[in-house]
């Protein structure tokens, strides 16, 4: 791996183009364009505000800025750097943007959730949505970009309602046997919708194009319920994440549940591989020493170095009970996501927030659990192949292949706390973005393979 210098940066705002060509990155109310590979500056563009949420256009001809607190979005264009446009949502105010597949429409959501209006860059065109509910995941477009279903509320019920994205005119409008919708989320084939209810309600629906009820889920009920939810790239399974710490696996011709993976505290399994992060301080021969020390011989007495070790099983992992009075509990399946070709599901209960679980899809047997010296903070497959990055709040990058794991330090001077990261779309290199600094990984040829 080959690693950057550092780069300022704010609000963790730092995103590849959807083409792999460009970096945008944010530092208070300045987007920096930047070539994805040299790292070069291609252009800067100064916003009326400090910026609080950037996206790409899907042809990575356009970036938008969202300015929510003075409810304006700004869109800049890489083709013609001169040319702009600035929406102002005025005294309705904002709290939520984003494109429409095409790239030539941009959705703002205004405060209070009253509407959603619908920009036209081309036509200057406005259209509006009316009543989009308060909910994480309140919209959702296919991947095809076809249709946006919206979750909506009104007369104290919920409703999606299906529009076609060319003419944003209404295909369905139907209501849903939910208490309080929490979010919505089409599968990758664009024929199945999920819609999940509030976590004091365990319920999945499953809905058709044409608005019908395929199949409802219900695990248990008179306890917390759904926290997170993943459909596999296939579209053949969808995961559901629970309070209860444990993972549940829908197929897509019944919808019934195939199997439940558990989280227990201790990994007992002969069959799993458990990688445990170990620290370690560099030694240093005594006749090397001089004083005063030279720079990398002083930065080499004070740094330890990480590695992975195999553990004997059965192994503890650290368990943290949370507190039951308070709200949002840390506990539960609280991220999950499946690699690129199906193969594997990476699963964190966050009552063990130092261990990452990976799962055979295959075989629907646990692989691998990682356990982590910190917490884990993000990770995300490479888009290219089955390959896994996650960061806990340190300066290292660790990376999981069923080739192994590495642990590998980010050189350089400074507290450079990486708690997100992003691949590039061709998996050759990683953004790694920390709350002040953003820096690439360059992962090199043979590595890739």
């Amino acid at each position: 791996m080959n690693f950057s210098g550092l780069f300022k940066l704010s609000g963790l705002l730092g995103r590849f183009s959807p083409d792999g060509k460009c970096l945008a990155s944010c530092v208070q109310y300045r987007l920096v364009v930047r070539d994805a590979s040299s790292l070069q500056i291609l252009q800067l563009y100064t916003c009326l505000d400090q910026i609080q949420y950037i996206e790409w256009s899907s042809d990575s001809l356009f970036i938008l800025c969202a300015m929510y607190k003075r409810g304006i979005v700004q869109v800049w264009s890489l083709e013609q750097p001169d040319w702009h446009c600035k929406i102002d949502e005025g005294s309705a105010g904002l709290v939520a943007s984003c494109w429409s597949p095409d790239g030539r429409h941009i959705l703002n959501t205004t405060e209070f959730h009253l509407r959603i209006t619908v920009w036209s860059l081309c036509t200057k065109s406005v259209s509006y949505i009316k009543y989009p509910k308060a909910c994480q995941q309140g919209v959702a477009f296919t991947k095809d970009g076809r249709y946006m279903a919206v979750a909506e509320r009104r007369d104290c019920k919920d409703f999606i309602s299906i529009f076609v994205c060319s003419d944003w005119q209404l295909l369905r409008h139907f209501d849903t046997e939910t208490q309080d919708l929490f979010g919505i989320e089409w599968a990758p084939n664009g024929c199945v919708l999920a819609a999940w209810d509030t976590c004091l309600e365990y319920k999945v629906l499953l809905y058709s194009l044409d608005g019908r009820l395929l199949s409802s889920y219900r695990a248990y009920e008179w306890s917390l319920g759904i926290k997170s939810i993943a459909w596999s790239p296939s579209s053949q399974f969808l995961a559901i994440g629970s309070y209860d710490e444990k993972v549940r696996i829908l197929n897509h011709v019944t919808w019934k549940k195939i199997t439940e993976f558990e989280h227990p505290a201790t990994v007992a399994s002969t069959k799993t591989i458990v990688y445990k992060e170990v620290e370690k301080s560099p030694s240093v021969e005594t006749e090397r020493l001089s004083f005063p020390p030279t720079r990398a011989l002083a930065s080499s007495l004070f740094s330890t170095q990480s590695k992975y070790d195999v553990s004997q099983v059965p192994v503890s992992l650290q368990y943290i009970k949370p507190a039951a009075d308070r709200a949002n509990p840390k506990m539960g399946i609280g991220m999950l996501a499946f690699s690129p070709d199906n193969c594997f599901l990476a699963t964190k209960n966050d009552n063990i927030p130092n261990a990452l679980w990976i799962w055979d899809i295959q075989k629907l047997k646990l692989f691998v659990v990682l356990e982590q010296l910190c917490a884990i903070q993000s990770f995300q497959w490479d888009p290219q192949q089955p390959r896994l990055a996650v960061c806990t709040g340190n300066s290292r990058v660790y990376v999981w292949s069923p080739a192994g794991c590495v642990s590998v330090q980010v050189p350089g001077e400074g507290d450079f706390q990486i708690v997100s990261l992003s691949w590039h779309v061709s998996g050759d290199s990683l953004a790694l973005l920390s709350k002040d600094n953003f820096c690439v990984c360059y992962l090199e040829r043979e590595e890739v393979k």
